[in-house]
C-alpha cells in the first residue's frame, strides 16, 4: 500500500480501537468497531490495487486543502521540479498542485509536475545510461525536496521522488550506498541551481499559483534567464 493509504488505515484503526474501549460508556454496540475496521481495510486494499491509491490521495489532499501552509508548501515543491526541469532541458508536459486536480485531468498519483521521460526510457532500453542523462533526471527528481529545504529549512514531501530514485537504482543495478550518495548530490545540485535562479523561481511560483499554462510558466522563467542554461556533465 502507498504511504498515504497506510496512514489513513492506521489513523482509522486507532480511532476505532478507542471507540471500542469507550463504546460501552456511550452504549455503542461491540460489532460496530469491528465492522468499521474490516470496511476500511477492504476499501484501502481495493483502492490500492485498482486505483493505485487514488482514493487515499484524494482524501488526504482534500483534508490538507484547508491548510494554506500545506498548499503553499506543495506550490514551492512543484515549482522546484518545474524550474530545474526547464534548466535541464527536460520538457514539462503538465502540472497540477493537488490530487484532486490530477484526478480530474486523468493524471496518476497525487499530482505534481509531469515530465517527458522519453530520453530516459530510450537510453535505458539500450542497456546503458550515460552519466549526463542520469544526473539530469536525478537532479529534477530531487528538486522538490531541495526547494522545500531552501524555503522552509526541511522537506516534508518527496517520498514519491525518492521512490523513483530507488526504483531507477534497482533497474540499473547500482549499489544502495551509491544511490544514496547520488540522491544527496542531486539535492545539493538542485538547491544550488534554485539559489542561482532565485528570480526565475519566484516568478514561476507566482505563475503556477495563478494557474498559468505550461507555456506561460515557461515564459515567466525565460524572463529571468540568460541565453545559456546550466548543464550537468560531471558524475556524482
Amino acid at each position: 500500500m502507498g504511504q498515504l493509504t497506510l496512514n489513513l488505515v492506521a489513523i482509522t484503526i486507532f480511532t476505532v480501537t478507542m471507540a471500542s474501549l469507550f463504546g460501552p460508556l456511550i452504549h455503542l454496540p461491540p460489532a460496530v468497531p469491528a465492522i468499521a475496521i474490516v470496511t476500511v481495510l477492504g476499501v484501502a486494499i481495493l483502492d490500492q490495487t485498482s486505483n493505485n491509491g487514488t482514493l487515499g490521495n484524494l482524501l488526504v489532499n482534500g483534508l490538507s486543502r484547508v491548510s494554506p501552509e500545506a498548499r503553499q508548501r506543495v506550490l514551492y515543491h512543484e515549482a522546484g521540479h518545474f524550474l530545474i526541469a526547464e534548466l535541464m532541458e527536460i520538457p514539462v508536459t503538465d502540472y497540477t498542485l493537488s490530487a484532486w486536480e490530477a484526478w480530474k485531468r486523468g493524471l496518476p498519483g497525487q499530482g505534481g509536475v509531469q515530465f517527458d521521460t522519453a530520453l530516459l526510457e530510450t537510453t535505458l532500453a539500450t542497456g546503458t545510461l550515460p552519466a549526463q542523462v542520469l544526473n539530469r533526471y536525478c537532479t529534477v527528481w530531487m528538486a522538490g525536496v531541495a526547494a522545500e529545504q531552501w524555503i522552509y529549512g526541511e522537506a516534508i514531501g518527496g517520498q514519491d521522488d525518492r521512490q523513483k530514485f530507488a526504483t531507477l537504482g534497482q533497474q540499473i543495478q547500482r549499489p544502495f550506498q551509491e544511490s544514496q550518495m547520488r540522491q544527496r548530490w542531486a539535492t545539493l545540485q538542485a538547491k544550488s541551481l534554485l539559489e542561482k535562479h532565485e528570480a526565475a523561481y519566484h516568478s514561476l511560483v507566482e505563475a503556477m499559483e495563478a494557474g498559468a499554462s505550461v507555456a506561460d510558466c515557461r515564459a515567466a522563467i525565460a524572463l529571468h534567464l540568460t541565453p545559456t542554461s546550466p548543464a550537468l556533465d560531471a558524475e556524482a
